[in-house]
This record gives structure tokens, sequence and C-alpha cells, in this order.
């Protein structure tokens, strides 16, 4: 018998499906709310056919051949993306009923595939991960006027050709009003961040994971029950900067003795490697280990283990308006987080942060020095953390505004009782039995 249940697509060539936690904890949750969900994707090392983590989300991956750097090689590897998702697209809508798609930047260029499902009469919503201006321009020393104003118009039809805006915090809210000239009753604020259950009891001990053999960096001791750890946990690309926590490291190492701390980086990357030639020709092995790509639950014991976070990210124009997935994680395990004094950030940690104004190795350094001198401050600092994931940052609040869009989107208008805006604090239509409010 034919599954009756409506069919949302869900669109993301940045990563495989099974490394975006974001788009993970948006499959769950919609069919927690009773949609069926295939995720259009790049080909994982693993081949996966279904999504790790939920009921029955089906994967349609694709390989992806075209990868490198530079404005030609991106322009070809976004090419075929967008050729391989359309291809892969119609292939669903061939063989099933598709009743909404959406898609997740980078790159920009899927407002072509918003244009003929709208035209199919079918709602397209934009999940705006990523600023690709800034970005291009924090990756590059001399960015060009042509390729920026291209990236601009991109940007600016896929806010102006989706029927609906998922904005990850306000400031991008902000750009899709005022740059992509979006109607604001389109714009819905779902940041990012872990539900409460995947957050493990505060005040319980875990083990830190520990790099493997052969990957480099400080290798576990018993000593190591008794160091501080640092934590940074993230992507490690060009625009991450992680070299400026290698370098605190190196000037937090002439302000405490070794014995006493600990740096450990968690996840990958195009720089891991240059990561670790750093790490190496500073002679910091000692005190750096890395640890490699972690899960969902190696996170959380590796995070519960920490005694502060790092997120050396310098002020940029993308730095100062995203809202960094890492420091979420942070917060939602009470760590003090020490960051460049960034407007994001800081409407993220809030007081739960200490800041420095430029994110520099010796400011950086001076500021983990300080706050792991101070037991009564990180304790203040923990506190706080925990009450502003509980209370508004964990994704169980966040997914009450994902799930009401998409049963404004979804729902025919004959059922509304409510046409309010997306963004307000109500549902916008009648509760569907077995459906969560």
């Amino acid at each position: 018998m034919a599954d009756r249940r409506q069919h949302v697509v869900i669109i993301v060539v940045n990563l495989p499906a099974e490394r975006d936690r974001r788009v993970i904890r948006e499959c769950q949750a919609l069919e927690a709310a009773g949609y069926r969900v295939s995720v259009i994707c790049p080909r994982g090392p693993r081949g996966l056919t279904r999504l790790p983590g939920t009921t029955a989300t089906r994967i349609r991956s694709f390989p992806q051949p075209l990868a490198g750097a530079g404005v030609l090689s991106f322009a070809a590897e976004f090419g075929w993306a967008l050729l391989a998702v359309t291809g892969r697209l119609i292939g669903i809508m061939l063989r099933d009923r598709v009743d909404g798609v959406q898609a997740c930047n980078p790159p920009d260029v899927f407002w072509v595939v918003g244009l003929v499902v709208r035209a199919l009469g079918r709602p397209f919503v934009f999940d705006h991960h990523d600023l690709s201006p800034e970005l291009y321009q924090c990756k590059t020393d001399r960015p060009r006027r042509s390729v920026l104003a291209v990236l601009r118009l991109l940007e600016r039809l896929s806010w102006r050709c989706a029927s609906a805006v998922v904005a990850t915090n306000e400031s991008y809210r902000e750009l899709a009003i005022n740059r992509g000239g979006c109607d604001p009753d389109r714009v819905v604020v779902v940041r990012n961040g872990p539900t409460l259950a995947e957050v493990g009891a505060v005040g319980s001990t875990v083990p830190a994971p520990r790099g493997p053999a052969g990957t480099g960096g400080a290798r576990a001791t018993t000593a190591d029950a008794t160091r501080h750890t640092i934590v940074y946990l993230g992507v490690i690309n060009p625009q991450d900067h992680v070299d400026l926590a290698v370098l605190a490291a190196e000037r937090l190492r002439a302000l405490r003795p070794a014995d006493d701390w600990r740096l450990v980086v968690a996840g990958d990357g195009d720089s891991l490697a240059d990561l670790r030639r750093l790490t190496a020709e500073r002679a910091v092995d000692d005190v750096v280990a890395f640890t490699g790509w972690l899960e969902a639950d190696q996170v959380d014991a590796l995070l519960r283990s920490a005694s502060i976070a790092l997120q050396p990210d310098p002020p940029s124009p993308m730095a100062e308006l995203s809202t960094m997935a890492k420091t979420v994680e942070y917060v939602a395990r009470g760590l003090p987080v020490v960051a460049a004094d960034l407007l994001e950030t800081r409407r993220t940690a809030g007081s739960a942060a200490r800041y420095v104004p430029t994110g520099s190795p010796d400011e950086l350094a001076r500021a983990l020095d300080q706050l792991l001198s101070d037991v009564a401050g990180r304790t203040a600092m923990r506190e706080v953390a925990r009450r502003r994931f509980t209370e508004e940052l964990a994704w169980d609040h966040q997914v009450k505004s994902y799930i009401r869009l998409w049963r404004r989107l979804l729902t025919p208008s004959d059922l509304r009782y409510n046409s309010t805006a997306l963004s307000n604090g109500t549902d916008s239509v009648r509760h569907i039995p077995g459906q969560p409010r």
C-alpha cells in the first residue's frame, strides 16, 4: 500500500548528509511530525542509503569527483552538483510524490531548482547555512570584484526564489530582509544546536577521546586524567583559523606548566595536514592532540570532559555575522568559551564566554591562562551556559519554528485558521492529531 504521508526532499552538497548534524536533526524532526524525508547529497565514504539517527530517511547520493581550490574549480564543482542534484530530484519525482523541497547552501545555485519546484506548485525552502560572498572573501587574499558580484547575485536569487527562508540566526534573517529584499514574514530563524537528549548528564565523568596512533599530537598518559583539557571542535578549513589555536598553545606553554593542560583538536578538513605540520614545527606535540572526526556520542564525551573551549575565529564580516555550530555545542555542555568579541558569538554565549579584542594567539593564550586559574569564574560561566542552552538554544526549542514553517507550507489554505507570520510564536495551522504541537 502506498505511503500517503507528505514527502519532503532535502538537498545538501557541502557535506555528506551523515556528517551534517543540522540536516540529521531536521530529518528527525520532519519524521516525528509525520512527514517522509529523502536527502540528496554527495556520497559519503560508507555509501549509506539510509540516514543514521532517523527511522526511514533515504539518502539519494551522487559522486563528487570535482573538488579543488580556485574559482574555476569551485565553478566546476558547483555546476556538477547542480546537474547531479537536478537529476536525482527528477528521478525521485518520476517514481514518487514530492510535496516540498529544501535546499541548504553553500553553494547558492539551487534557486534554479527552486524555480522549477515552485512552477510545479510545490514549496521551496532555502536553508541558509553560510554567507557565500563573505566566505569567499575569507578564503582569498585578493577577492575579485566580478566573482563577488556573481556570488551576491546568486545569494539574492536564492533568497528571492524561495517560498520561505530558514535563517540560522538573527543576523542572517536581517540580511535576507535588507540585502535580499525578502518579505519578513517569509524568513524564520532556526538556530543550530544539539537536542537536550544529546547532551550527557551534567557532572558525570567520561574519558575524553584520544588521538589514535599515527595521527600525530599528544598521546594519552596516566597524567592526562589530572590535566585541564582545552578543546577545539569543528571543521578544519582555512577560514576556520585553527592554526591560531595551535599558536595560542605555543604561547600558553610559556605562561603555565605543560603538565597542567593540553589542547585537543577534534575534527577534520582541508587544513588538517597543514595543522599537524605546524604542530610539529612549533614543537608543541606534547600539548596538542588530534582526534579526527568524531561521532555525536564521542563529541559529547569530549566536551563533558573538557575545562575550556576555544573558538579561534578572528573578526571578519563572515565571523561577525555567523553562529559557529561549535559554540552552541560548547555552551550545551556548560563549557566556558574563549573567543574573539563577535556579534553572533555574544548573542550565543553571552557571559559564558571570555572575549578578546582580535583573537590573536597572545590574546587567546592570556585569556586561557587566566581562566584556567579562575575556578570560581569557570563555575559561574558553566551555570550561565547551561541555562542559556536549556532555556533557549537547544534544538528542542528551535524545532518548533521549523515544523511550524513546514506545516504552514504544506497544509491546504482552507485548513488554516490563522495566517500569522512565520516568525511569531504561535501555530499557524490547526493541530493535526498524532503530530507534536
